[in-house]
């Protein structure tokens, strides 16, 4: 096996060919490691599609369990936040004590936690449920990523396991959409859950059989401290954007809440650097690709989920298509990313992840752009569908060479901290795009409304309730008393959610393009040498 200082004085081309000779020093783990990605992307693919198939239900939920519009928020986002604030300290967990352990813990919590969420007869039993599901997602999610980068110790066949798992992750968020829709036309609203239990114990079993035992060899103490601080840094973070939108950006409590999170950063951050044995060895992000790369991952997915959540309420409430109909049109953004990302981490070895990523975040800005200049009725095999294929390229050429970046720049025995690294900005980007989406949203839609049915004569009341959401709308709008007053207010709404929906998808767009330069500026091409940093 060549040393480390052998490595690093040759060239890229050279380099890559001296690592290519990396092997695991198991014999048994090298002969099955393309059987065991399978295993993993099952339970990868089983997580990234809970956080989204629960969105198609809401309505059978509003009705079968008397849910608040605040209800129907938390038992979506309940999920997002418990999941997104452990996922470093189980990250460090399976790091310390075993992934293939961890990994199996989750998918057991996440079994039983969804047959508890399949049968609950209440909001706030489902929010717990859901609460309690994300723990098992923490403990899944960094394990599969930690696992692939020990497996796989050749740096262009981990290229293309990264670029398999990133096209599943990507995948993942389309089908959630359609699966969803699949189960609430033949089964009651608790499938969404039960569909859980058969897939889960199948990757159990197959993760028993198949996945290797894998940690640290040199283990480092558990830091308690640490781990209570970035639970609540994250956590506190996460729940004050998923609040934003409805106590208001520059509210007190919305200010207070961000100030607070600015100050456990800054504590944590301090403490980390100070600690003989730290959670996170916060230097690392001294590192360029370490850091820029990160960044990019979060931008690529506050793109993804806010698009995600606007293109859906799009099709269902402005084409009319039904549940299961507008996940299928969701399609061809899983054929593009699962096409993309499994080549865009090599393309990245052969080009540089400076070029690959900006482009692709470029890709997302120019899908966002075309969705922006769709009108109610656009041309769906036409540019909403292009608008799409440009989306979902760009985000595997994003998240492939991406991953491969952090993951690359940590030594194999703190993957799992890496990968929660990796996995911490899909969550906080995705929760970002999700709210300050529908804040830009909501902003104009409610307003445009108002100024639409103002010579309707509709009583104040029945307005208002048509403002809070498209949804509200065009029920209001089938309880008209003629169908002509019906149609008119149909069409209002129609006109105030392009309104909002337009806005909204620019502001991704100047996102993505933003993040688009900032990848061209600061994120190197190449790898760096940081064990220096980190050790």
């Amino acid at each position: 096996m060549p040393s480390d200082a052998s490595i690093a004085g040759k060239s890229d081309g050279e380099q890559y060919a001296v690592s290519s000779m990396n092997i695991h020093p198991n014999p048994q783990v090298q002969a099955r490691r393309w059987l065991v990605l399978p295993v993993l992307c099952i339970s990868l693919f089983m997580v990234v599609v809970d956080n989204l198939i629960i969105n198609v239900a809401l309505p059978t939920l509003s009705t079968e369990l008397g849910a608040s519009t605040s209800g129907l928020q938390w038992i979506v986002d309940s999920y997002a936040l418990v999941f997104a604030c452990l996922l470093l300290a189980f990250g460090a967990l399976g790091d310390k004590l075993g992934r293939k352990g961890l990994i199996q813990f989750g998918m057991v919590a996440f079994v039983a936690c969804s047959v508890w969420a399949s049968f609950a007869q209440s909001t706030s039993s489902l929010i717990i449920a859901r609460g309690a599901m994300g723990i098992g997602a923490a403990a899944i999610f960094p394990a599969t990523l930690a696992i692939i980068i020990d497996i796989f110790r050749d740096p262009v066949e981990r290229a293309k396991a990264i670029g398999v798992w990133s096209a599943v992750s990507g995948m993942a968020v389309a089908f959630g959409p359609i699966s969803g829709g699949l189960l609430l036309e033949h089964f009651y609203w608790g499938s969404v859950f039960l569909i859980n239990l058969p897939v889960g114990v199948i990757a159990l079993i197959l993760g028993a059989i198949l996945i290797p035992s894998s940690k640290d060899p040199n283990p480092r103490g558990l830091d308690v401290p640490g781990f209570i601080l970035s639970i609540a840094m994250v956590g506190l973070l996460v729940y004050t954007v998923i609040e934003g939108p409805h106590r208001g950006w520059l509210s007190a409590t919305t200010l207070v809440s961000f100030v607070l999170t600015a100050v456990l950063f800054a504590i944590f951050i301090r403490y980390e650097l100070a600690a003989k044995e730290p959670l996170l060895d916060v230097r690392v992000f001294r590192n360029a690709r370490v850091s820029a790369a990160t960044g990019s991952i979060g931008i690529a997915f506050f793109v993804l989920f806010g698009f995600i959540f606007l293109v859906t309420q799009y099709f269902q409430f402005v084409r009319g298509y039904s549940t299961l109909s507008s996940g299928v049109h969701t399609l061809p953004f899983a054929f593009g990313a699962g096409i993309t990302a499994p080549i865009a981490a090599r393309l990245a070895l052969k080009f540089g992840t400076k070029r690959v990523v900006s482009m692709g975040l470029t890709n997302m800005g120019i899908g966002l752009t075309i969705m922006g200049f769709c009108g109610a009725q656009a041309a769906y095999w036409g540019p909403v569908v292009i608008g799409m294929l440009f989306l979902a390229s760009g985000l595997g050429l994003v998240t492939s060479p991406s991953t491969d970046a952090v993951m690359g720049e940590l030594p194999a025995e703190r993957a799992g901290v890496g990968s929660a690294i990796n996995d911490v900005s899909r969550e906080v980007g995705g929760t970002l795009g999700v709210a300050i989406s529908g804040s830009v949203f909501a902003s104009l839609y409610g307003p445009k409304l108002g100024e639409l049915t103002s010579g309707f004569k509709m009583p104040e009341e029945v307005v208002a309730i048509a403002k809070e959401s498209a949804g509200a709308g065009f029920a209001v709008a089938s309880k008209a008393p003629t169908a002509e007053a019906s149609e008119a207010i149909r069409g209002a709404v129609s006109e105030a959610f392009m309104h909002g929906f337009h806005s909204a998808t620019f502001t991704g767009a100047a996102v993505a393009f933003v993040g688009a330069i900032c990848a061209l500026k600061f994120l190197p091409s190449r790898r760096q040498r940081v064990e220096a940093v980190i050790n």
